[in-house]
């Protein structure tokens, strides 16, 4: 049985780590260009993930070396203000 408690704990993150978002654009949007102007000289790797059966969106799997907790939300927020979907 699940104790419901557990279920609203944080889960234990060591950092620094990679960390993985994935990020869904509008088709046009060029990923790369995008993580390199919001990332700067931080390490990431990122990887065409899949496109949608329109042709409208793409999504994209971006790996980025974070040093804590705020520094990766931090990213997320920063994602988050140019891509269309960040998860």
């Amino acid at each position: 049985m699940v104790n419901l408690c557990d279920l609203n704990k944080e889960p234990i993150i060591n950092y620094p780590t990679f960390w993985d978002y994935k990020v869904i654009f509008d088709a046009h949007v060029h990923a790369g260009e995008v993580f390199e102007k919001l990332l700067n000289q931080r390490e990431f790797k990122y990887k065409h993930s899949n496109a949608s059966s329109s042709g409208k969106y793409q999504s994209f799997l971006l790996s980025v070396y974070v040093d804590s907790k705020q520094d990766r939300l931090d990213i997320f927020e920063k994602l988050k203000s140019k891509a269309k979907f960040v998860i």
